[in-house]
Formats: C-alpha cells, structure tokens, sequence
C-alpha cells in the first residue's frame, strides 16, 4: 500500500534527497503514520528513522533547508532534532535495544529496520512509510498494525511480559493510548501488564506525570484510571485514589464508592472544561474521605473536615510525584478545600452574605469553584439531577449580580492600614488588624457598603471602641 498523500509536507522530499546524497535509507515512523491512518489531523512531531547515522543525517537535512535550523545533538541517545516551518523532526538511526532489570535505559547497537520496529511499544506505533526515491510512500508493517488500528487494539510487537518488563514506561503509554484514542488493550497485554505492575517503581515521577496528563486531558479519563486501578498500577502511583475504593456497611448504613464517584465527576469535568488542573482538583477532590471515614449510630457514616484533609494531602502528593509546587498546586489545593462550600448554598436559601464571602474566599477562582461542584452532580435520579443544576444556576445568578454590586473579588480593604495609623497616631500594632477584621466582616455581611466613606466611619467608630484616640479626621 502507498500513502504519498500522507508525505505532502515539503520537509519529506527534503529528507528523501538528503538521505540519498549520504546513501542513506531513511523512514518516517510512529505517531504520524499512525495519526494519518486514524484521520486524526496532521502530526506536528515527526520521528525518522535512518538505516546508518541519524544525526548525520539531520545535520544534511539542515543543510539543504533555506532557513539553515539549529539541529540539537544528543550523543548519548544517539538522536537529534531540528525545528522547520510548523514540526519538529526528530531524527534517529535504526538500532537494536537490550535492558537491564533495574532501568528502562536500554543498551543499544545499529540495527535494521525491522530491528527498529520490534523496539516500538505498540503495533500501531510500529508502521513506516518508505522515504527512499524509488519506494516514496510505501507503508512497511511488519506486525500487522493497520489490523489492529482497524480493530482498536493495543497490543505489542512482541512479547508482551517482555516489552513491559524492559520498559515498564510502556505500561502507562499503553493506557494512555487506549484512553485517547477509546481503544482496548489486548488481554495478554493487560495480563502482563498486571504482573509487571510493580516495576513501575523504576519509573522516574516525572515521567509517570506526563502520562498522567494526557489521560487527564482525554475526552474520558475515567477509561485510563479504571485500568490504572485494574491492574494494580494506581496503588502505586496514586494510592489516595485507591484508598477510597470499596464500600463498607454497619447495621444496614453504606456509603458510596467514593473511588466510581471520583471518576465519574472527572469525565464531568472534562465536558465542560480543559483546564488541566481543574481535572485534577476534580481527580482529588475526595481524596480526604478515607482518612476522616468514620461511622456515627445517629448520622451514619460521615467525613467530616475532608476537604481541609484533602487540602493537605494535595500538597504531599504534589511533592512526593515532583509535579509542580507553585501556583497551580494552590490552585487544586484551593479548588479541593472549597469544594463543598457552593454544595452547601445551592441546598440552603442563597444569601448575599453567603455569596459574598464565597466570593472573597475563592476571588478568581470562583467560577471554575462552581464547575467543579456542578461536575459533583452524580445522582442518577433525574428529578433530583434537574433540581441540583437549577440550585447551582441560582448560585451562579446571584455571584453575579453580588459581584456587581458589592465588588468583592480579590477584595482590598476600603481603608488601608496606613490609613488607620495615620488617623489614630499609630505604629504598627494589633488594633490595626482588629479594625480591618471589622471593616472586611460588616462588609461581607452587608452592614455597609463596600466603600471609602462607609469604612472610614466604622473604622473611627471601631478605633473609639478600642480606646483610640482621633489624631486626625477626614
């Protein structure tokens, strides 16, 4: 079979007639091919492989291009990668691979093609298409992957306790695949998968993260972790998740699967947002159930002081995965301490006071506080589905138009503290802090408005309160 049309990028003749000035064969492979056998819109990463020096013959490729790009060497890997129009190529010789128990570094020599393809992960990602004159655009499958594209199947070259054992990154990729692209893991696959599990361990964080994003960032992530979770790699990536699988039952009192529920407000989410780190406050939204689970004869089971927990545990998880210790951290860990607050208004009559102190506490964030707690909506029951959604769109209506009126996002202080000492003759001190407190409270609670001139008169009113003598007085 022959796919020129897939070869249209001007950058393939450049590589064909640059692989043939150095006598070179040369080969696109992976992820584009397998990309534009699934109509999936053109790859911009592109991976080539050359029988002979990959470098070699990216150093020719970027010779023969006008723009002359910086080509990047990485001797150690024997690979190199250059940036031209909208991709970028990486380049490669083909090689053959053998590993060691304790790391998923291969030792490498020269190989052929199909020495090539039998390194690749999957099937699908082992396809080729010929770069050379006289063959332009010939598909090469040595493993039948055009089948399983065709049946939607993740399945490796060869043998599947092999090729998950030498690298057990693999593990998470082929999950990964399966989530993207809603395809199934064949089940010697997922047999071997299982048994490997725990070679995850030699897996570097990092790495584990970014594949944890991309089923995140998946139309359903729920199909990645429900495989995570089948094949016991979850305990060992995420065991705050596992933690809240299973349901226990005391004279006749359950509670749900917190760990179903989790996943299910997840895919939620992803409907409504791609917001990365909104997905992941929703992943660990409840993770602070298991710890705080306990059972009460008159209530039954409660989790009380969870989303505090939650809080907490996000920030240890973040640091022990090595994910991001900044803003975005604070984010999820905002997002999972707040996320019953608009639970509790939208069953309880909505007061200014209540929205206006949501608003303070989640400033920015309050919207995307609102979709997380929409995406909490799991009930089957449609009258009660229908009923919760109209009490959060209640919410909603009256953020607004609190907002509006009482601007308290982000809220600064009408009065400042230098304001106050100046009015009082004073230094720094706790009085300061008391009539801020008071200023921000009456606020909150409507007793003034959120003015210069309403706060400037509590302030003295509060200041004469304390015993505070007016030096000076607007």
């Amino acid at each position: 079979m022959n796919y020129k049309e897939a070869l249209k990028h001007p950058i393939f003749k450049i590589i064909s007639q640059s692989a043939k000035e150095l006598q070179l064969e040369s080969y696109v492979i992976g992820g584009f091919v397998r990309d534009f056998l699934l109509n999936r819109g053109d790859a911009k990463d592109i991976d080539v492989v050359a029988i002979g020096d990959g470098i070699k013959l990216a150093l020719q490729v970027a010779k023969n291009l006008p723009s002359k790009p910086k080509v990047q060497v990485f001797k150690t890997y024997g690979t190199a990668m250059l940036r031209h129009d909208d991709v970028e190529i990486e380049f490669v010789g083909a090689r053959k691979e053998s590993y060691t128990e304790d790391s998923r570094n291969p030792a490498v020599e020269n190989g052929s093609l199909e020495d090539d393809q039998n390194r690749r992960d999957f099937t699908i990602n082992a396809l080729a298409l010929n770069l050379n004159e006289s063959h332009f655009g010939e598909l090469l499958d040595s493993f039948n992957g055009i089948h399983d594209l065709g049946n939607k199947i993740i399945k490796t070259p060869l043998n599947p306790d092999i090729t998950y054992s030498d690298d057990p990154l693999r593990m998470l990729r082929a999950i990964r695949f399966a989530t993207q692209l809603s395809f199934n893991i064949e089940k010697k696959s997922l047999e071997a998968i299982t048994q490997n599990s725990n070679r995850i361990k030699i897996i570097t964080n990092e790495r584990i993260v970014t594949e944890l994003n991309k089923i995140l960032e998946s139309k359903k992530p729920s199909i990645g972790f429900l495989h995570l979770e089948k094949t016991g790699l979850l305990k060992h990536i995420l065991p705050e998740l596992t933690a809240l699988k299973g349901i226990d039952e005391i004279e006749g009192q359950r509670h749900k699967d917190n760990f179903y529920h989790t996943l299910e407000v997840v895919d939620n989410i992803t409907a409504s947002t791609n917001n990365l780190w909104l997905r992941w406050a929703a992943l660990l939204h409840d993770i602070g159930k298991a710890p705080t689970k306990k059972f009460n004869k008159k209530v039954g089971w409660t989790f009380h002081g969870h989303e505090f927990e939650g809080s907490k545990m996000v920030y240890r998880l973040f640091k022990r995965l090595k994910m991001p210790l900044n803003d975005k951290m604070k984010f999820v860990q905002k997002m999972v301490l707040m996320s019953s607050r608009p639970i509790v208004l939208a069953q309880d009559l909505v007061t200014d006071s209540a929205v206006r102190r949501l608003i303070f506490d989640a400033g920015d964030y309050v919207d995307n506080l609102m979709t997380l707690c929409e995406a909490d909506i799991t009930t089957k029951n449609p009258k009660k589905f229908k009923k919760y959604h109209n009490n959060f769109k209640i919410v909603r209506d009256k953020i607004v138009e609190v907002e509006a009126r009482d601007q308290v996002r982000n809220f600064q202080p009408p009065v400042s503290g230098e304001e106050i000492m100046k009015a009082f003759n004073l230094k720094p001190s706790r009085e300061i802090g008391i009539i801020k407190e008071t200023i921000k409270e009456a606020i909150l609670e409507g007793d003034i408005p959120n003015d210069f001139d309403a706060a400037y008169k509590l302030m003295l009113k509060k200041g004469k309160a304390l015993g505070l003598k007016i030096e000076i007085e607007l």
